[in-house]
C-alpha cells in the first residue's frame, strides 16, 4: 500500500495560506523549486490540477478549493501532534487565542487572566471581545467563551454554569407605565432589544408547561448589553439581561426584576473549541482554569 505524501499536501496547505509558491517557501524554509516539486507530485498523485497558474496570479482550481480544507486540516493536525509530543514533558508555553463577550470579558475574564497568567507566565493570551458571532475556525481562535443557547455545530462543546436572563426595567419606567403582569403585556411596553442574540427579536418565557413568545420593540436595539443599561437606567424601557450585567443594579435598585416566575430556558455559558482531539498543552491549561474559575463564580452567585 502507497502511503500518502504527507509533504506534499502540507506544502500545498502553505500554499494556500501564503498564496504563493514563493511566500510558501519562505515560510517554511525551503526553496521555491522544491515547493513547485510538491505540488506537482501531488497533482500527478490526484490526477487534478490544484493551481491556475499565470506570470502574476496563483488562484485554486475547483478541485483544489475543494482539497484545500482537507489539506489545511492535515497540517494543522500534524503540528498540533508535534505540539503535544513537545509539551507532555514540559511547562506550557506559546500564545492562546481567546474569544469572550464584551461585558463577560471586561468583568470576568480579565481578571481571571490576571490570575492565570500569574500561574503560567510562559503562555500568552491573545484576548478579543466581542458579542458579534465568530467563526472561531475561520478566526484562528483556540478557545472561545459564549452567552448563548447554542445550536448544534462540528465544534467542541463544553457547558460550564447556567445563566439566568432577568426581564428588569428602572422604577422611574414603572412608575410611568405600569408593571407588566404577563409576557403578553410587553407587546405594549416599550422594549429594548439585543441584536446578536440567536433569536434577537423574539424573546422565549417559560412557567411551567406554558410557553409564550414575543417580539420585542422600543426605541433602541443593539449588539451590546452594557450599551442598554443607560437608556434601562433612565426609564426608557424594558429589556432581558444576563445576570452578569444587572446584578449591582439589582442590588442597589436603579432597576427592578419583572415576571421572576417566567424564565428563558437553556442559556448558559459555554466553553468553545475548535473540532480536533488533539490540543497543545497551554490551550489544555486554560481551558481547565477558566471551566474551574466560572464553574466556582457561576455557583457561588446561585
Amino acid at each position: 500500500m502507497m502511503l500518502p505524501d504527507f509533504e506534499a499536501w502540507a506544502i500545498f496547505a502553505s500554499v494556500v495560506e501564503h498564496r504563493s509558491f514563493s511566500g510558501a517557501a519562505q515560510a517554511l524554509g525551503t526553496s521555491k523549486a522544491t515547493v513547485s516539486k510538491a505540488i506537482s507530485r501531488l497533482e500527478t498523485r490526484l490526477g487534478a490540477t490544484l493551481f491556475h497558474r499565470t506570470s502574476r496570479r496563483l488562484t485554486l482550481t475547483e478541485s483544489g478549493r475543494a482539497l484545500s480544507e482537507r489539506a489545511a486540516r492535515i497540517l494543522a493536525e500534524a503540528r498540533e501532534a508535534e505540539e503535544v509530543a513537545r509539551d507532555s514533558n514540559s511547562t506550557p508555553t506559546g500564545r492562546v487565542r481567546l474569544a469572550a463577550p464584551m461585558n463577560f470579558g471586561l468583568t470576568r475574564v480579565a481578571p481571571a487572566l490576571a490570575d492565570f497568567l500569574t500561574l503560567y507566565p510562559g503562555i500568552e493570551v491573545d484576548l478579543t471581545l466581542s458579542d458579534a458571532p465568530t467563526d472561531i475556525v475561520a478566526e484562528g481562535i483556540d478557545v472561545a467563551l459564549r452567552v448563548a443557547e447554542l445550536p448544534d455545530s462540528s465544534l467542541r462543546v463544553r457547558r460550564l454554569a447556567p445563566v439566568t436572563l432577568h426581564l428588569v426595567a428602572a422604577p422611574a419606567y414603572l412608575e410611568k407605565h405600569g408593571r407588566p403582569e404577563h409576557p403578553a403585556d410587553l407587546a405594549h411596553h416599550a422594549c429594548l432589544a439585543y441584536t446578536n442574540a440567536s433569536r434577537p427579536f423574539v424573546w422565549q418565557f417559560r412557567r411551567g408547561n406554558e410557553e409564550v413568545a414575543i417580539r420585542p420593540a422600543g426605541p433602541l436595539c443593539t449588539d451590546s448589553g452594557e450599551a442598554m443599561l443607560p437608556a434601562l437606567r433612565a426609564g426608557l424601557g424594558i429589556t432581558r439581561l444576563p445576570d452578569f450585567i444587572v446584578d449591582q443594579d439589582l442590588a442597589d435598585g436603579t432597576l427592578v426584576e419583572l415576571l421572576q416566575d417566567w424564565r428563558e430556558t437553556n442559556m448558559a455559558l459555554h466553553l468553545l473549541t475548535p473540532p480536533g482531539t488533539l490540543r497543545p498543552a497551554r490551550v489544555e491549561v486554560l481551558i481547565e482554569f477558566l471551566a474551574e474559575r466560572f464553574r466556582q463564580l457561576c455557583a457561588s452567585r446561585q
